[in-house]
């Protein structure tokens, strides 16, 4: 039996990052959590890696906190929230585009999880529920700020406080996902669009990344973040690369400095 725990697959400049704890349907146990934040920063840290995936084996993406862990004793749940919080910080802001591959469904945690990558593929009959409120707990792993942001303030508030499924077809309309596949093709897309990513100017997407995070920002604030973003980007060898392509009718070939 495999035990719990998640697998890295690194090609072609894409790392795919697959979680795998069958008997709790990809929960986030603390062998999930403890491989996730080894394989996030190892991909972060990997210059051969352009773009990372994030997926769950079994046809499912997560179903969440690991409840049959949880305690009653607050000091459990600190100790337990600042490596989860740390996954979240550094699937956020890091600089590589992230995309989250959604088979079967992402509930609670990994609904959480899943809306913190750049782009979520999903098959379409996939759902997606905050189940926090079911059992007496408010959203987090940053649900409160990411879900707002794709769906808007009204339904995010409709979607945590009441704590329904929400279908994949319904999760496109709102927001929620930004594209649809067949069951068992969502890896696949996401594959096919990590190799999108992987081949534009790494220094450009992790500044557009950056500047995203950074949001709200006053037009003031934005104008000068971006000033100083594109007087380094103007230095970089990727400009000089996309220009000599531009001007030669050819693909570029970035490097990311």
């Amino acid at each position: 039996m495999v035990s719990p725990g998640c697998s890295v697959d690194i090609t072609d400049g894409v790392a795919t990052i697959t979680m795998s704890d069958p008997k709790k349907k990809n929960a986030l146990s603390k062998p999930v959590v403890a491989d996730l934040e080894k394989h996030i920063d190892g991909a972060m840290t990997d210059p051969n890696v352009r773009a990372v995936i994030l997926t769950g084996a079994g046809g499912i993406f997560s179903s969440g906190g690991d409840i049959s862990s949880f305690d009653t004793d607050e000091m459990p749940l600190r100790r337990r929230m600042p490596r989860l919080q740390r996954i979240c910080s550094k699937i956020a802001h890091s600089e590589k585009p992230v995309i989250a591959a959604v088979e079967g469904g992402a509930f609670g945690g990994g609904l959480s999880l899943a809306l913190l990558a750049d782009q979520i593929i999903s098959a379409d009959d996939a759902r997606f529920c905050a189940s926090f409120v079911k059992i007496g707990l408010v959203p987090d792993l940053g649900l409160l700020s990411t879900l707002p942001a794709r769906v808007g303030i009204g339904r995010a508030k409709e979607i945590m406080m009441l704590g329904e499924d929400v279908s994949a077809a319904e999760a496109l309309e709102d927001g929620l996902v930004d594209e649809l596949t067949p069951p068992g093709q969502a890896l696949s897309r996401a594959k096919a669009l990590a190799q999108e990513f992987a081949s534009m100017a790494p220094l450009a997407l992790a500044y557009t990344k950056a500047t995203v995070m950074r949001w709200p920002m006053t037009l003031s604030q934005e104008l000068a973040w971006e000033a100083q973003a594109q007087g380094l980007l103007f230095t970089t060898n990727d400009l000089q690369e996309g220009r000599k392509a531009f001007f030669e009718k050819r693909k570029p070939a970035f490097v990311g400095n």
